[in-house]
């Protein structure tokens, strides 16, 4: 069956936060894995690193990483000095990851996140980005470590949008462990169909996040996606990864403005409110997994 996780940030309006304690709340509701901000693992100490380590072992808890890359480190940059601190940046935020004992990092690394001030040459950024993965998943994959490319959408990133796009970026790189990231909550946005992309991508598909339209969490009656058409896609390529949620549910922090939350889309937003519809989304999602025969 496959894992079931969540990303750290559904809880905690800063990207900083106390990964000790989320560690524990992502076993003791059940899931799988826990995802936080990859970054993170460059403020903390080895001692630090070592604690999570082994807590999420004694948890029985996976973590994984994911990012946005901030422009100053932008690897598809037209500025060679930019693209060589990016690659080093990259690289030394993988060596964290592989002293975690990680296998999997993804997100928006493949160009700065956001959208580029003035005019731009997507072609020329294209190149730039394909050459920089080359280096980085070259190391990634000296590592162990799978490098999981996130589509987005244009409100987030404009080199790669939708799931062909990431098809001809991942082939172009051409390193086996250099895949595509898929998420429902940006596929709702760009793709012609959810289910269409997902079987386009296939056997390049290395993780996958869901979150309803509206970043909402699956199953709580609270979005629109047609989940049956989702799960059943992803049975149909034989997706064996983990599926981690992505909801962002409430306004304020730097975390609201990053994301665009304007607006608290639950009444209750305390962390026990927060609590619970984390544990309907996951039982929602086991259910569809059995229902699947996943």
């Amino acid at each position: 069956m496959n894992k079931l996780g969540i990303f750290l940030n559904f809880w905690e309006q800063t990207w900083a936060a106390d990964h000790a304690k989320y560690v524990r709340k992502a076993a003791k509701l059940g899931f799988d894995v826990l995802e936080f901000q990859a970054q993170a693992l460059l403020e903390l100490s080895d001692s630090r690193l070592d604690e999570l380590k082994a807590l999420a072992v004694a948890e029985g808890v996976e973590l994984t990483y994911s990012l946005g890359l901030d422009k100053a480190y932008d690897i598809s940059s037209s500025d060679p000095a930019i693209r060589e601190g990016g690659i080093e940046y990259l690289s030394a935020i993988m060596d964290k990851v592989a002293y975690m004992g990680g296998r999997i990092i993804s997100g928006v690394s493949y160009a700065g996140w956001g959208v580029p001030d003035g005019d731009f040459d997507k072609e020329e950024l294209f190149a730039n980005s394909v050459a920089s993965m080359k280096v980085l998943g070259a190391k990634a994959a000296s590592l162990g470590i799978t490098y999981g490319i996130e589509v987005v959408n244009r409100f987030e990133g404009v080199l790669l949008n939708t799931a062909a796009e990431a098809v001809k970026y991942v082939e172009a790189v051409g390193l086996p462990n250099v895949g595509i990231l898929l998420d429902t909550y940006h596929m709702n946005i760009e793709e012609e169909s959810i289910g269409g992309a997902i079987r386009l991508v296939g056997d390049k598909l290395v993780g996958f996040h869901v979150g309803e339209n509206n970043r909402t969490c699956p199953g709580c009656g609270k979005g629109h996606l047609d989940w049956d058409e989702i799960f059943g896609a992803l049975k149909t390529i034989g997706y064996t990864g983990r599926i981690v949620a992505e909801p962002f549910v409430t306004q304020g922090g730097e975390v609201g403005r990053s994301i665009y939350v304007w607006r608290n889309l639950l009444e209750d937003v305390s962390e026990a409110a927060l609590d619970a519809e984390a544990a309907t989304m996951l039982a929602f999602e086991n259910a569809m997994l059995v229902k699947w025969g996943m």
